[in-house]
């Protein structure tokens, strides 16, 4: 796949201290859209860092609503979705072109410096699952192309966190095809929530995973993240790696 028909896709609320770097890792050949709810400099800097190729649309919205509103304002048969405080590894685009077969694509989210081991678990748990027939996405590192997106109904509105396992899981009951590439690479860069503890961030997933999953989740939790978008926490006495 040639680089004009992707487009990456990323929610931006308060990323000054990240955007730079996760711009930096982008081709300059590349769309992007950002979306941000931002009081801080983010949208200015991704402006002045990345003036070309770049669409930064101001719209006060959860994370849900920011991915969908960037798919809506796409142009490309194929959308990259992805956060600001990571970056691609150096050959991710390259090894994009190997894919062309699937409606869905995720891979891993690992890091270079803290908490690299949980990063590694995680990567391994969702080999795992996905070998059982459970795509385990990240919206950290998430393509999908854009009739599938549509066919499918979007993502859903209703969630401000797990949208991206939610999305993914949809497309495979639907039939299309759901892809695990080890080889498109996302790097970690801001650990808040592993700051809180590891144990409290992976029995959020997994409960919220598996209730929507299961089709068991609450109508009325659906909207509610269970502290998941809580402030960032100090370092300080904070969780190890």
């Amino acid at each position: 796949m040639n680089l004009d028909e992707v487009t990456v896709i990323v929610p931006t609320r308060n990323e000054a201290a990240n955007i730079p770097a996760f711009l930096s890792s982008l081709p300059p050949g590349i769309s992007l859209i950002a979306v941000d709810s931002s009081d801080d400099a983010t949208p200015h800097l991704i402006e002045m860092n990345r003036p070309e190729r770049t669409l930064v649309i101001r719209k006060h919205c959860n994370v849900t609503e920011a991915r969908q509103a960037g798919a809506a304002s796409a142009h490309t048969p194929l959308l990259l979705f992805t956060d600001a405080d990571v970056m691609f590894r150096e050959d991710y685009f390259e090894n994009l072109s190997s894919y062309r077969e699937y409606d869905a694509l995720y891979g891993p989210k690992i890091s270079r410096d803290e908490f690299s081991a949980y990063y590694h678990r995680f990567s391994r748990w969702q080999r795992m699952l996905h070998a059982l027939g459970i795509p385990a996405a990240s919206g950290s590192n998430l393509l999908i192309r854009r009739e599938v997106l549509d066919a499918v109904g979007g993502f859903d509105l209703t969630l401000n966190c797990n949208e991206d396992s939610e999305i993914a899981w949809r497309i495979k009951r639907h039939g299309y095809r759901v892809g695990l590439a080890a080889d498109l690479v996302v790097y970690a860069r801001d650990h808040r929530r592993l700051y809180r503890g590891r144990m409290r961030k992976t029995a959020h997933s997994l409960t919220r995973c598996a209730l929507l999953y299961l089709n068991l989740m609450p109508a009325q939790w659906r909207s509610r993240d269970w502290g998941y978008w809580s402030s960032k926490p100090e370092k300080t006495g904070q969780g190890g790696a």
